[in-house]
Order: C-alpha cells, then sequence, then structure tokens
C-alpha cells in the first residue's frame, strides 16, 4: 500500500500561493517561506493568507479532515470538486462568513448570507464572488473594466498546455476570461507566455495562476476546473445581470422623479 505524504498538500499549497504571494497581494512580507519546501514554514506563511486559510479551515471543520493542510483539502480549494463537492453551499458560506466577515471590513458589504447563491468552497468562488472586482465591471466606461477583468483572470487558476519552453518561461494555450459589456466568458485558446514555477515539457496540462505555471494537472483535474470555472461564470453573470437591472430601474426611478 501506498504511503502518502504528509506535506504533499503543503507543497501544492505553496506552489499555487508563491506568485500573488511575491507579488505583494497576499500572504506574508516574506515568500521565500514558501520556497523553503518545509512543512513548518509552509504552514507558518499559509495562516497568513486571509483568504485561502480560512477556506481550509471551514473544509476541514466540514469534512472532518483534522489537517487543513491535508492535500485533499488543498486541491479542492485550488482546483474544485473533490471532498468539497458535497458540501452544503448554506451551511459553508455561514461558516465561512463567521470568518471572514470580521476581517474584511465594513466597504465588503456585498459579504453576506444570498452569497450562498453563488457559494462553492474553492478558490474559484473567493475570486468571483467574494472579492470585489467582478462588481466593478459595466460601470459604463469600458476602459474601467480592464482593470478588474485583468485581476480576475489572472486570478483565477486558469489550466492550458505547454507548447514550448524557454529557460524560465513557457508559451501555454489557454482560455482567456473576456467581458463583453453584460457577461463573462472564455475566449478561445490562445497562446500566452508565462513564467516557470515547475519543470515542465511540451504537451503538458498545466495550471496557471498570476502568469505562473504552478503545477502539472491530470486530465480530471483539468476537467475538474473546468466545471467549476464555467459553473462559478454562470452563477456570478446572474448576479451581474441582476444587479445592471436594479441600477437601471433605480437610474429611471431617479429621473423619473427629478422631472
Amino acid at each position: 500500500m501506498t504511503v502518502p505524504d504528509v506535506d504533499a498538500g503543503a507543497q501544492m499549497f505553496a506552489r499555487y500561493a508563491y506568485a500573488p504571494n511575491a507579488l505583494g497581494f497576499c500572504g506574508p512580507p516574506n515568500p521565500e517561506l514558501l520556497l523553503e519546501g518545509t512543512r513548518a514554514a509552509i504552514e507558518t506563511a499559509a495562516r497568513r493568507f486571509t483568504g485561502a486559510w480560512p477556506y481550509l479551515q471551514v473544509l476541514s471543520r466540514l469534512t472532518g479532515i483534522p489537517d487543513p493542510l491535508d492535500h485533499r483539502l488543498v486541491e479542492a480549494y485550488w482546483l474544485g470538486g473533490g471532498v468539497g463537492a458535497e458540501l452544503d453551499p448554506q451551511t459553508f458560506t455561514t461558516e465561512l462568513l463567521a470568518v471572514i466577515g470580521p476581517q474584511a471590513g465594513h466597504y465588503w458589504a456585498h459579504l453576506g448570507p444570498e452569497l450562498a447563491a453563488e457559494a462553492a468552497p474553492n478558490h474559484c468562488f473567493h475570486v468571483f464572488g467574494v472579492y470585489p472586482w467582478s462588481r466593478l465591471l459595466g460601470k459604463g466606461d469600458p476602459q474601467l473594466d480592464k482593470q478588474p477583468l485583468h485581476i480576475l483572470d489572472s486570478c483565477r487558476i486558469s489550466w492550458g498546455t505547454v507548447v514550448s519552453v524557454s529557460g524560465t518561461s513557457a508559451q501555454v494555450r489557454r482560455q482567456g476570461l473576456q467581458w463583453d459589456g453584460s457577461a463573462l466568458f472564455l475566449d478561445a485558446p490562445a497562446v500566452h507566455r508565462v513564467e516557470l514555477g515547475i519543470e515542465v515539457a511540451e504537451g503538458d496540462l498545466v495550471a496557471v495562476h498570476w502568469s505562473r505555471v504552478c503545477d502539472r494537472l491530470t486530465e480530471a483535474q483539468v476537467r475538474t476546473l473546468e466545471h467549476g470555472t464555467q459553473r462559478q461564470l454562470r452563477v456570478t453573470n446572474v448576479r451581474l445581470r441582476a444587479d445592471s437591472a436594479r441600477s437601471q430601474k433605480a437610474s429611471g426611478t431617479d429621473t423619473a422623479q427629478q422631472s
């Protein structure tokens, strides 16, 4: 019988978390902790990710898996599916908001129980549902959509196929995120240059996070990631359309009152 590597989950966490940490977006100010490779160093860093760590804590409680860095929990968080797939969205949302609500501050007023309609215990939900960036789209000026769209596309875990490798970078064919003024969607696959966080070869299926290859994926993992991403886009678009309709209705009411 194969004995599981007790550090596999911690190492997976480090691979996916390193790029945004090195860019200064989340986690502790010393990203080298994630590169040391020891369980203790990675856990020290992981506990300071105010986005990812609460998900791992909640997944741990709801699944009964005691170690938040268990590989099953870490994979479920970054890629979706797995042990988190059968969790009740309402229960998960309640547990998650109890942790992140006090940390987020009053300016994230959208963090309420209605998020259960979009909720999934994974990073994709965090990017599109919890972070405010999707709510900054469609404000009237297409130029203002560029930054939130770039952040959403960079922060989500995307998948692709390595076309070529050159030094510390690679060309990867992947689908980018697009916004047509009313909905988010994935465009046709195109080749993008990305940095390498691991060794890869032409033809490998890989995960990309903030323009950095962080993992090799199986076909099953790609299917899970794609399914979760498409599901999250659908529910996000439902909310965006509803928000747009409310905004237009309010604008019409204001105009009528002024006249």
